[in-house]
């Protein structure tokens, strides 16, 4: 079996009928480079962590390019296609020439996934049909609110009512997993309620709620917090706890993120499995491990239990993949072993991780950690339980290795 990507490009907020009120990207004004796991030894910056993160990319590809480019992947593909996802920093309903698009890609008869979609570009049912004649057979869409009078203000969608009928038609002939960044007092309480109860009513597979950041310890690293001023955004346990209750409440699947997935138990899975957790390797030396402040207190409870006696150092920005050289400029370096493991996809170059973490003239050994541990609801959304708990063991053992080869 054989998958295949298709970028179509796409800048954000340009690319998809402009920003949504809550758009991570709406206030991006950095131009500096992060440095990070991609970056050459001897040098700070490069695509991913200048360009990449920030998403500044060119318009959409043309129809021609996409075409040549799909039919040069298809070439390289050997067995059966069985699933092509259309991608790309533009958000794909907006493409403008998207029902062209969508019948050069049906006519190879793989099943279609669209990666993600607001439906603001949809202004036509007919849409829908056109989708489901060309085999869609998943589809991530932006819902915000079942209801279109928040669409059109929260997200500017010009048509809300059309998008909302075309998400209403999807659900019942494809795998539809919709998303909602929850805005306290806009999209929540009684609002999400209604859209929770929409969505299971039309067959929705599931329900991905995100958590409004606002600010640089939420994840804002690129110059933009606040994005809408004055707006608080909920407790990582809050919002949690909103989670955990109105998955009770409904038969689709809904799931949280950073916090979490009920049906799974992840992330860290694993800590509902102590036999699992026994059959992780011991920690036999010692080495500081930094985090996110959401990650810490799971993975300092599962190296605790192999036997680890140094204490995991969380850092205030709550997602570990989010870190940069501020956040590793803020740690207490007395507190540190004298090895150092960060996260795998920190954003921050080698060489200067390791200037920072040694400024206090101790020389530590500095490594990056593997790039995943665990899996957030946006990933476990489509993956079974034993799906996470093979990436948990997978990373957790490739973590307690590297704590006792470079360790001391």
């Amino acid at each position: 079996m054989a998958q295949l990507t298709v970028d179509i490009g796409g800048r954000a907020g340009a690319d998809c009928r402009g920003f949504c009120e809550y758009c991570y990207f709406k206030k991006v004004k950095t131009a500096k480079a992060f440095g990070c796991r991609y970056c050459l030894p001897f040098k700070k910056g490069c695509d991913y962590c200048t360009k990449g993160v920030r998403e500044t990319y060119t318009g959409f590809k043309d129809l021609r390019t996409i075409a040549q480019e799909t039919l040069a992947a298809l070439q390289t593909k050997t067995g059966d296609l069985d699933r092509i996802t259309i991608s790309g920093g533009g958000d794909p309903s907006c493409y403008p020439q998207f029902t062209d698009l969508i019948e050069l890609l049906g006519a190879t008869e793989a099943p279609l996934h669209i990666g993600y979609t607001s439906g603001k570009g949809w202004d036509d049912v007919k849409t829908a049909d056109l989708l489901i004649d060309n085999n869609l057979s998943e589809c991530s869409f932006t819902v915000f609110a079942a209801d279109p009078a928040l669409r059109k203000r929260w997200m500017h969608d010009p048509t809300p009512d059309a998008s909302l009928a075309i998400l209403d038609r999807l659900c019942g002939a494809a795998d539809v997993y919709a998303a909602a960044v929850v805005l306290p007092g806009i999209n929540d309480g009684e609002v999400l309620e209604h859209t929770c109860a929409w969505l299971e009513e039309r067959g929705a597979k599931g329900l991905i709620l995100m958590r409004f950041a606002n600010t640089t310890a939420q994840g804002l690293i690129l110059e933009n917090a606040p994005i809408i001023k004055g707006r608080a955004a909920q407790s990582v346990e809050s919002f949690r706890d909103m989670v955990s209750d109105l998955s009770t409440r409904y038969k689709l699947k809904i799931s949280g993120t950073p916090l979490w997935d009920p049906e799974i138990g992840s992330p860290f899975a694993i800590l509902h499995e102590p036999a699992l957790i026994k059959k992780l390797p011991r920690v036999q030396r010692q080495a500081s491990v930094i985090t996110g402040a959401v990650a810490a207190p799971f993975i300092s409870e599962i190296l605790s239990a192999r036997g680890a006696t140094v204490p995991v150092v969380p850092v205030k920005k709550e997602i570990a993949c989010l870190i940069t050289g501020d956040d590793l400029r803020e740690i207490d370096c007395s507190r540190l072993a004298s090895a150092v493991i960060i996260p795998g996809r920190a954003f921050v170059h080698d060489a200067e991780a390791q200037e920072i973490l040694c400024r206090d003239g101790t020389d530590r050994t500095v490594i990056r950690g593997p790039d995943q541990l665990t899996a957030d609801a946006e990933t476990s959304m489509g993956m079974s339980r034993r799906d996470v708990l093979e990436m948990e063991i997978a990373g957790l053992s490739e973590l307690i290795r590297l704590i006792n080869l470079h360790g001391k």
